[in-house]
């Protein structure tokens, strides 16, 4: 029987040798997988370690953007509560050029795209996507022809483009890198014919595009249907009515190494999306409207002598603070239509449409009487005409008041600098710097050096102005 046990001992050394060796083949993929881990969990551990989400984002009303003074946009609010919900501060990142955005993202520049992102095939090539948190199909914008407000709906709609098949051979100006031109190549296919697609690069947004639609410039864009519903406020010319596809996912864009940023996000949006405050913050961006744009209505008619309901009230006001009492209530009339109980874009509340981060400042709260409202109002409105000291003409000053109020001061210091930049009187408002307050809505201008507070809707501004200091001149004539 001592034959056996070389056999035996020869069987035992290679049972161990294979073990050993299946623990090494078992090791391998562990050792894989550990390498792995701590590169998705390092994103995320740097950015509570350090304390910031930094979110790469496009200048515009979707996105983020300075509002009276107020950081604003759907999606920095979202990331705002969901930065608080990890312990964070959140740090923004306006990015100039839109085709840079992957790159700067798989660089490290930033955590996260926030600019109205569709989730397209394209993309995942190189990042990954947040769960979704709007689907929204893309429409044409198309400008109304001239004198449309008289027409009936059956007449208009027959100079308008009602169904995509019409584009053939129509010329659409859309952001090459976008999944508009993606949409617009395949429904060329669809429909069988041309559609002249006119790509433009990323340093012109799609709320550029729109305003060059409004104005006559270009003939056709295209954008996701929030998109165009907030700019519809702004530009009430422009058609939005026409769908050019089905419902686009839109989500946050996530480096592909980002995983446990991404599972993060994931799961609050998860949960996020079910609740009041989202709904909120959706109802405020895309559903409500608000009175302070483009108000056309006709101005109070002075019956027996009044201007509103409220006149001892805002001549109380005038004594207190020294402001012209027609002032104030024209700025008012603008704002609210004198009604104490309005909400509107923002947040903005009450008679002077204070945002929330304003009327306590001046003791204004949204459920403040109307004495309380009117006498907050003159107070911020003569604080504003005091802000601009330095402006010698008393018209031009109050002119430069009425704009801060309406946009806040820092986009209209941003507006001197650049009038003084390119030659212009940096005093003066009419014809000056009401000038590049248009100009501020468009890139080449709110990316200048000089900028320090971004893009903003110059339309909106300089019409405010305009509207309520005739009104202020046409009521002051009347009154006495």
């Amino acid at each position: 029987m001592l034959y056996k046990r070389p056999i035996i001992r020869v069987c035992f050394l290679f049972l161990i040798s294979l073990t050993f060796h299946a623990c090494q083949m078992n090791k391998a993929p562990k050792n894989e997988t550990k390498q792995e881990i701590p590169e998705a969990v390092s994103d995320y551990q740097k950015i509570v370690h350090n304390g910031k989400l930094v979110v790469l984002v496009e200048n515009s009303s979707t996105s983020y953007f300075i509002y009276r003074g107020k950081k604003m946009g759907f999606e920095y609010e979202l990331l705002k509560e969901f930065a608080k919900e990890i312990g964070v501060e959140l740090e923004i990142k306006i990015v100039a050029n839109l085709d840079k955005l992957t790159s700067m993202l798989n660089s490290g520049e930033g955590d996260l795209i926030a600019c109205n992102y569709t989730i397209t095939r394209e993309r995942m090539k190189d990042i990954d996507f947040s769960v979704p948190f709007i689907q929204s199909p893309q429409v044409l914008i198309q400008r109304k022809p001239d004198g449309w407000q008289k027409m009936k709906d059956k007449d208009l709609e027959k100079l308008l483009i009602t169904d995509p098949s019409e584009l053939a051979g129509k010329k659409v100006n859309v952001w090459e890198n976008s999944s508009y031109y993606q949409r617009l190549m395949h429904l060329q296919e669809e429909i069988g014919d041309s559609i002249f697609i006119d790509p433009v690069d990323g340093l012109v947004g799609s709320e550029e595009l729109i305003e060059l639609v409004s104005e006559g410039i270009i003939d056709y864009t295209v954008v996701e249907e929030n998109i165009a519903k907030v700019n519809q406020r702004f530009y009430d010319n422009i058609d939005i009515s026409t769908q050019i596809s089905v419902k686009q996912k839109i989500a946050f864009g996530v480096r592909k190494s980002s995983s446990l940023l991404k599972a993060k996000l994931d799961k609050w949006l998860e949960k996020f999306l079910d609740s009041r405050l989202y709904a909120y913050m959706y109802r405020k961006y895309f559903e409500i409207g608000t009175t302070t744009i483009n108000s056309q209505d006709s101005y109070s008619n002075l019956k027996g002598g009044k201007i509103s309901p409220f006149d001892d009230i805002f001549k109380r006001a005038q004594e207190k603070h020294g402001t012209d009492w027609i002032l104030l209530a024209a700025l008012c009339y603008q704002e609210s239509k004198f009604n104490p109980y309005i909400e509107s874009f923002g947040g903005a509340y009450g008679m002077m449409q204070f945002m929330p981060n304003t009327g306590p400042y001046y003791g204004v709260f949204p459920d403040s009487p109307p004495e309380v409202q009117i006498m907050g109002g003159m107070k911020k409105l003569t604080a504003d005409i005091r802000l601009w000291k330095e402006i010698p003409d008393p018209v031009q000053r109050e002119k430069f008041a009425l704009a801060s109020y309406n946009a806040g001061g820092g986009h209209i210091k941003d507006a001197q600098r650049l009038a003084k930049k390119h030659g212009l009187d940096a005093n003066r408002w009419d014809d000056n710097v009401e000038k590049m307050i248009l100009n501020l809505s468009k890139q080449e201008y709110y990316r200048d050096e000089v900028v320090r507070n971004g893009a903003m809707r110059g339309t909106t501004t300089y019409n405010y102005v305009r509207q309520v200091y005739q009104r202020y001149l046409d009521w002051k004539a009347a009154y006495k």
